[in-house]
């Protein structure tokens, strides 16, 4: 996984690069054990936290490099 996108599993992209949790702790997504929000996609977590999901995609593309 080198570009992540809305649509991309959360749990996917943690698994890919633990380091972006933070970036959903932001969000106010504090239940990232949960294996329901680890199945989520990013444009479904950030409508339920009232969060832009293009900012939070281009943060973590942004930290991936």
């Amino acid at each position: 996984m080198t570009q992540i996108d809305k649509n991309t599993i959360i749990g996917d992209v943690l698994d890919f690069c633990p380091d972006a949790a933070p970036l959903f702790l932001e969000i106010g997504m504090h239940c990232l054990g949960c294996p329901a929000s680890r199945g989520e996609t990013i444009e479904q977590a950030c409508m339920v936290h009232g969060t832009d999901a293009d900012e939070l995609v281009a943060a973590i593309n942004e930290l991936i490099g």
